[in-house]
């Protein structure tokens, strides 16, 4: 019976694993093994042996270090950060029913449009000269910062990136969590309530614990989602990402700008003078 059970299962289980191993898992393993070969031609398949010069000239490149700690540094700030502030949102929004409809739209419009749009827009908003933000110093005293201009630093554009990245990510976070909400069950909260328990208290000890396998979800589909930032790169700082150029590159970011060199070095070069791209 046992065994009639595991048959069952595999055989439902079998489309999506073949689905898998077409898309997924060969296409990395081809990756990887493709990683290995010396001049490596996409559109034949062809190359002219094995190398581990692909490697050390992508360790030898400043870029990928670069790529590499820019999308660390949107990673590990951007995710905890938006988990944090969105669960607060969703609990404010569980306390006005009335109106949590119409907020939970106003939240979830951003996931909704275009990421380079978006981008865009906050470019406008970051602007050194009439943006928002520097506004708004303004009325406290302080000098506008150049946040995207041509000479403004690390840290300014870093700081504009986060800003985005934290608040394109709170959409989908908060209609996760305001939906998770709904389903804890009220007498947890009727109990807190005749034991006169704290807001703080109730949020610490019933809303986050009963929520910690949404959270748990939300911080791993983040954490991917961050470790892939390109479009809001490239929607706020343009092509050239970042004030000096590729300031702000990341590691997606880092790969398209690769595989675009060596195909323009394919087609423009190797006719020409047949040598190795990764030399």
């Amino acid at each position: 019976m046992e065994t009639k059970n595991n048959l069952r299962a595999w055989i439902y289980l079998a489309p999506l694993l073949i689905l898998m191993g077409i898309f997924t898992f060969y296409p990395l393993i081809n990756a990887f093994i493709i990683s290995f070969y010396k001049d490596y031609l996409p559109i034949s398949g062809t190359a002219s042996g094995l190398t581990l010069n692909n490697f050390s000239y992508v360790f030898r490149n400043q870029l990928f270090w670069a790529s590499i700690k820019n999308t660390f540094v949107i990673a590990f700030v951007s995710v905890p950060v938006s988990i944090i502030i969105s669960l607060f949102i969703s609990v404010a929004l569980k306390n006005i029913p009335k109106l949590k409809g119409f907020f939970q739209t106003v939240f979830f419009l951003p996931y909704v449009t275009n990421a380079i749009a978006i981008g865009m827009a906050f470019a406008f908003l970051f602007h050194q000269d009439y943006g928002l933000f520097n506004v708004i110093l303004g009325w406290f005293g302080v000098d506008g910062i150049n946040w995207i201009g041509g000479t403004s630093s690390w840290i300014a554009q870093m700081s504009a990136l986060l800003v985005y990245t934290v608040w394109s990510g709170l959409a989908f976070k908060i209609l996760v969590f305001t939906s998770g909400m709904q389903n804890i069950d009220k007498q947890y909260y009727d109990a807190a309530k005749i034991d006169s328990a704290s807001k703080w208290t109730v949020f610490k000890r019933i809303t986050v614990p009963l929520l910690s396998p949404l959270i748990l979800y939300i911080s791993i589909t983040s954490m991917i989602g961050a470790l892939k930032a390109y479009n809001s790169v490239i929607g706020l700082f343009g092509t050239q990402l970042g004030a000096q150029p590729y300031s702000m590159i990341t590691i997606v970011a880092f790969v398209m700008d690769i595989s675009i060199n060596y195909l323009k070095f394919l087609i423009l070069v190797t006719p020409l003078r047949p040598q190795s791209f990764f030399l």
